[in-house]
C-alpha cells in the first residue's frame, strides 16, 4: 500500500509527488496518456518564474525526471474508478488493476475542447488537430486555420507561420482574449491574417480529410467557404472529472468543487490542478495546487 496515490502525471500531479517524496512518504503516480499534460504541447513557455524560455516538452520532461530521481513510481494506465473502503482507498483502472494507498490526489486535468460540428470526430488526426507542436510539420508550405483567440491559439498560430505559407486566425469575439505581446507579434507576420467576429459552421471535407471551413460572420450573419490544408482546435479545455463525483463535488461546469486548501468531501482525498474549480489556470497555478494538496495529504497521514 502507498502513503499516496496521484491520478494523473501534470505540473499538478509531479508536483505532488515531489513534495510526497521529500515528507518521506511513498508514491504512485499513475498517468494514462504522456507525463508533462497540457504543458508539453505548449511550444514556448515564459511565465514561468526564474526561466526565461523553455519548451513545454522540455520543462515536462525536467518535472518528470524530479520525480522520478526521487523515487516516484510510475503506472501507464487510466483509472476508471476509486472507492474508500476500511480507512483506505482502491484505484481501479481500465486495464483491469486495483492499487491501494492511504491518500489519493486526483489531478486530472483538462481535455481540449471541440466545436461539437457534424463530421468534427471523423476529420480529427484527418485534418483537425489540437498541436501545432506535433502536427504543425504535417503542413509546410500549406494553408492552414487556427480557430480561437487565447494565449494557446496566439502561440500555436506563431508557430504554424513559421512553416506555413498562410494562416488564418477565426475568432469569435471582435479582439484576441491572449496576452498583447502574443497578439503584436502574430499580427506583425505578412503571411497571418486575423477573422475577428466569426465562427467556423461547418467542415469542408473530400475523401476523409478536411478541405476547407465555412465561416460565419457573428456581426452580420454572412456565411463564406475557405479552403484549408488543416484546421488546429484552441477553444478551451473541460474537465473528466464525472467518474469521481461521488466522492468529490463538482461545480455547475463539471470541475471539482474544492477551495484553496484542495480538500474535498471524502477525508483523505484531495484534488489539484486544472481539474479544480479557480479562476486561473496557469502552469504555476497548477504546481502551487499539487503542492498544497501533497502537503495537505501529509498532515493527514501523519494526525
Amino acid at each position: 500500500m502507498h502513503d499516496m496515490i496521484i491520478v494523473g502525471g501534470g505540473p499538478a500531479g509531479l508536483t505532488a509527488a515531489i513534495y510526497g517524496l521529500r515528507a518521506g512518504k511513498t508514491v504512485l503516480v499513475i498517468e494514462k496518456n504522456a507525463f508533462g499534460g497540457q504543458i508539453a504541447y505548449s511550444p514556448k513557455v515564459e511565465n514561468i518564474p526564474g526561466t526565461k524560455v523553455i519548451s513545454g516538452v522540455e520543462f515536462a520532461d525536467q518535472l518528470t525526471d524530479q520525480a522520478l530521481a526521487l523515487g516516484a513510481e510510475v503506472e501507464l494506465e487510466t483509472v476508471t474508478q476509486v472507492e474508500k473502503s476500511q480507512g483506505h482507498f482502491v484505484v481501479h483502472t481500465e486495464e483491469g488493476n486495483t492499487f491501494t494507498g492511504r491518500t489519493v490526489i486526483l489531478a486530472l486535468g483538462v481535455k481540449h475542447r471541440t466545436l461539437g460540428l457534424p463530421g468534427e470526430e471523423e476529420l480529427i488526426g484527418n485534418g483537425i488537430s489540437f498541436c501545432a507542436v506535433c502536427d504543425g510539420a504535417f503542413y509546410t508550405g500549406q494553408e492552414v486555420a487556427m480557430i480561437g483567440g487565447g494565449n494557446s491559439a496566439l502561440q500555436e498560430a506563431l508557430l504554424l507561420s513559421e512553416v506555413c505559407s498562410k494562416v488564418t486566425v477565426v475568432q469569435n469575439l471582435p479582439f484576441f482574449t491572449g496576452e498583447q505581446k502574443l497578439a503584436e507579434a502574430l499580427t506583425a507576420k505578412e503571411n497571418v491574417r486575423v477573422l475577428f467576429s466569426t465562427v467556423v459552421s461547418g467542415y469542408l471535407s473530400a475523401n476523409g480529410n478536411l478541405t476547407g471551413l465555412r465561416l460565419k460572420s457573428e456581426e452580420t450573419g454572412k456565411e463564406w467557404d475557405i479552403a484549408v490544408d488543416g484546421a488546429f482546435l484552441a477553444v478551451g479545455l473541460q474537465p473528466e472529472n464525472a467518474a469521481f463525483a461521488d466522492l468529490a463535488k463538482l461545480n455547475d461546469w463539471g470541475y471539482f468543487d474544492s477551495g484553496e486548501d484542495c480538500a474535498t468531501v471524502t477525508e483523505g482525498l484531495f484534488v489539484a490542478g486544472d481539474c479544480r474549480s479557480k479562476r486561473i489556470r496557469q502552469v504555476v497555478t497548477a504546481s502551487s495546487d499539487g503542492a498544497i494538496a501533497a502537503m495537505a495529504a501529509c498532515h493527514y497521514l501523519e494526525a
